[in-house]
C-alpha cells in the first residue's frame, strides 16, 4: 500500500525540479516530435510546481538540498485556499493539453499526452466534491482526519523517517516543521469542523478508532513522544552539539499537543450524533464520489454491480485452488476459511507477541527478501540500484494501520525504501503469510517497481511518481504471482496457500469494498463476510473493512489491476509466440512509469506488435 497523499498541485514554478529528459518511442529511444516537446514540457512544468508548493514533497524526493535547502524546515500548506489554487491550475494545465495534437503523437509521446490527460480529467471529477482531503491528484479520501488520514499522524512519522538531520541545520528545521505542526492541526480542524456541518462526518466507528489513536499519542509524555525522541536520538547519532530534546519537548508540550488536543475534541464532539453508514453513499453526492473513488484508484470506470461479479468469481476460483493444498494437508472438514484459520493457529505458524518474537519475525523476512533478490535476475533485465529495508509500524498508529504498506526511497538514492509491517498482534501474522507479502511490498513488488521507475531515464520526472494505484498495487500483486511462478514454492506447500490466501483476500476485497459502498452493506456485514470467506482473525478484518470505509475504491485497485497486468503479458505473449521475452515484457512496462492501465495496455501491445 502507498501513500499518494504528497503528489498535490503547486501554483508556482521551483528551480528544483529535474530538468526535462529525453523522452522514449516505443521501445527504443528516439527525438521527441515538436507537439511531443510539448508534453514533456507540461508535464516538467507540472512537476516542478507541484515541488514548489509541497516542501514535504521535496524532502521526501531528496531534493531540500543546496538552494532549495529553506524547504527543509517547511510543511505543506493544507488550507482550502490552497485547494481552490491547485484545482485552478489543472484547469489551465488542461486548456494547455487540450491546444496539443493528439493525432501527431506517438510511442512515448503518446504515453506521455494520455498519461497528463487521465490527471487533468480525474482532477476535473475531484474539484465536484467540496469535502474531504481534495488533492487533484491521488485518490478518493472523503475524510480530512480518520484513522487513516490526517497530519496527526502522517507528520511525525514523516518527520521521523524522512527529514534528515545529520547537521544542526537540519536539526533546526526539524524544529522550525515541529512548531509549524501546530498551526497545519489547526487549519485542518477548522476544514474538519465545515466538513462535519456539510454531512461529511466519518461513521461512528470511525471516529473512536481515530480518537484511540488521538489517545495513545497524547498519553505519552512530551520527553518521551516518538517526535522529541526522534530528533534526540538522531541528533547524538550524528554529534550535534545542543539539547535538542528539550527544545523539542517544549515545543511538542506548549504547541503541537495543545493543538492535537484541539482537533482530538472536535472529532469525539461529533460522536454522539455520527452516522453508523459505513458507505460514502450517504456522503453528499455519495454515489457519484463512489464512482470517482474506483475511476482513481484503479485508472478503470467499473461500476459497483460489475466489480461485485468479478470478486465473487474470482474468490470461488480461488477457494477451489486453496482446497486442494488443504484437503493435502489431511484439512477436509469445515469452509476453507474455517480451515485456513486452523492452519493459522497451528503453533508451528504462530510468532510468540513478544519483542524477542517480533525481531526474529522482521529477521526472517530479511532473509526471504535476500533470498528473491538472488533470483530476480530470471525475469527482470533492469534491476534497481536502490536498497529497502523492513521495518515495524510505529507501535502508536499501528491500530489503525494495515499490515504492510511501502514508502518509496529519495530520487537520488540517499534514503532507501522502506517495507513496513504492523507488528501490533503476531497472530495476525502467521509464518504462512509472510512470504507473499514481503514479495508485494518489497521485491519483486512496490519497492522493485518503484524503484526502477525513479532511476529510468527518458520520462518526465511526473511520470515516476506512483501516482496510480491500478498499475502499482495491480504490479504488486502480479509480483506475488510472478514469484510463485518462479518457484518460491516448490517445496513450501502452505507457502503457496499463503499466496493463494493473498489472492482470495484481494478479490474478497473487490465484494467487501463494493458491498459497502454500493450495496450499501454495514460494517458488519462487510467483516462478517471477509472473516468466513478467509478465515482470518475479526480484529484483522475490521480494520481492514474500516480502511475500506474511509478510501473508497482503494481496495478494488489490487485485483483489477492484477487482472489488467496478466491479461496485458498473455496479449503480448499470443502476439509474439516464441519471440516473447518476459525480461522485455517486465522491462518496457516497468521503464514507462506508472501510468493508467489502459495506457499500458496500447503500451505493451505496441511492443509486442513492433517486435
Amino acid at each position: 500500500m502507498l501513500d499518494r497523499r504528497r503528489f498535490l498541485l503547486s501554483s508556482a514554478a521551483a528551480a528544483a525540479a529535474a530538468a526535462a529528459t529525453p523522452v522514449l518511442a516505443g521501445a527504443g529511444q528516439t527525438a521527441a516530435s515538436p507537439e511531443g516537446r510539448k508534453v514533456t514540457a507540461l508535464l516538467d512544468r507540472m512537476m516542478q510546481e507541484f515541488l514548489a508548493e509541497s516542501p514535504e514533497f521535496m524532502t521526501a524526493l531528496g531534493l531540500d538540498t543546496g538552494p532549495n535547502a529553506a524547504a527543509r524546515g517547511r510543511l505543506d500548506d493544507r488550507s482550502l485556499a490552497f485547494v481552490d489554487r491547485s484545482f485552478a491550475a489543472f484547469r489551465g494545465y488542461g486548456a494547455e493539453l487540450d491546444s496539443i495534437d493528439r493525432a501527431a503523437l506517438s510511442g512515448m509521446d503518446a504515453v506521455n499526452y494520455d498519461t497528463t490527460r487521465f490527471i487533468i480529467d480525474g482532477a476535473a471529477l475531484a474539484d465536484r466534491f467540496d469535502y474531504g482531503i481534495q488533492a487533484p491528484v491521488g485518490g478518493a479520501n472523503p475524510y480530512l482526519v480518520s484513522q487513516l488520514t490526517g497530519s496527526y499522524s502522517s507528520i511525525p512519522q514523516f518527520l521521523d523517517t524522512q527529514h534528515p538531520v545529520q547537521s544542526v541545520a537540519d536539526a533546526e528545521a526539524y524544529l522550525d516543521r515541529l512548531s509549524a505542526f501546530a498551526g497545519v492541526l489547526d487549519v485542518e480542524t477548522d476544514r474538519v469542523r465545515r466538513d462535519f456541518a456539510a454531512g461529511a462526518t466519518p461513521p461512528d466507528f470511525v471516529l473512536r478508532r481515530t480518537g484511540e489513536q488521538f489517545a495513545a499519542t497524547l498519553g505519552v509524555d512530551p520527553a518521551q513522544s516518538g517526535m522529541t525522541r526522534s530528533l534526540a536520538r538522531r541528533a547524538a547519532e550524528a554529534g550535534l552539539p545542543g539539547d535538542w530534546a528539550a527544545r523539542a519537548e517544549q515545543i511538542v508540550r506548549d504547541a503541537v499537543y495543545p493543538a492535537m488536543r484541539r482537533q482530538a475534541e472536535v472529532v469525539a464532539g461529533a460522536l454522539p450524533g455520527a452516522p453508523t453508514e459505513a458507505g460514502c453513499w450517504r456522503l453528499p453526492d455519495g454515489e457519484a464520489y463512489y464512482r470517482y473513488g474506483v475511476l482513481s484508484y484503479t485508472t478503470t470506470d467499473m461500476g459497483g454491480d460489475e466489480i461485485h461479479e468479478i470478486g465473487l468469481a474470482q474468490v470461488a476460483e480461488l477457494s477451489a485452488r486453496a482446497d486442494e493444498i488443504l484437503r493435502a494437508e489431511g484439512l477436509t472438514q469445515g469452509s476453507v476459511g474455517e480451515r485456513i484459520a486452523a492452519v493459522a493457529r497451528r503453533p508451528d505458524q504462530l510468532y510468540p507477541n513478544t519483542d524477542a518474537g517480533k525481531a526474529q519475525l522482521i529477521a526472517d523476512l530479511n532473509a526471504q527478501m535476500a533470498a528473491v533478490q538472488q533470483r530476480l535476475p530470471e525475469v527482470f533485465g533492469r534491476l534497481p540500484r536502490a536498497g529497502v529495508e523492513i521495518r515495524r509500524v510505529p507501535v502508536e498508529i499501528e491500530a489503525g494501520a494495515p499490515g504492510g504498506s511501502y514508502q518509496m526511497p529519495s530520487l537520488d538514492g540517499s534514503r532507501p525504501g522502506a517495507y513496513y509491517i504492523n507488528l501490533r498482534n503476531t497472530a495476525e501474522t502467521p509464518r504462512f503469510t509472510l512470504p507473499t507479502l514481503t514479495y508485494h511490498e518489497a521485491s519483486p513488488g512496490h519497492h522493485f517497481q518503484i524503484a526502477v521507475a525513479l532511476e529510468a531515464e527518458g520520462i518526465p520526472t511526473l511520470r515516476k511518481m506512483p501516482l496510480f494505484s491500478g498499475y502499482t498495487e495491480g504490479w504488486a500483486l502480479y509480483a506475488e504471482q510472478l514469484a510463485d511462478e518462479m518457484g518460491v514454492y516448490e517445496n513450501d506447500r502452505l507457502g503457496r496457500l499463503g499466496y493463494l490466501q493473498s489472492f482470495m483476500f484481494r478479490a474478497a476485497r473487490l465484494v467487501a469494498d463494493s458491498g459497502l459502498h454500493h450495496k450499501r452493506w454495514t460494517r458488519e456485514q462487510a467483516v462478517r463476510y471477509m472473516v468466513d470467506t478467509l478465515g482470518d482473525a475479526e480484529s484483522t478484518m475490521t480494520t481492514e473493512v474500516e480502511r475500506y470505509c474511509v478510501w473508497p475504491g482503494q481496495a478494488c485497485s489490487y485485483k483489477l489491476g492484477h487482472t489488467v497486468w496478466d491479461r496485458t503479458r498473455t496479449a503480448a505473449r499470443t502476439t509474439m509466440g516464441d519471440r516473447f521475452d518476459i525480461r522485455g515484457f517486465h522491462d518496457i512496462s516497468l521503464a514507462a512509469g506508472a501510468i493508467p492501465l489502459e495506457v499500458l495496455e496500447r503500451l505493451v501491445a505496441d511492443w509486442a506488435a513492433q517486435a
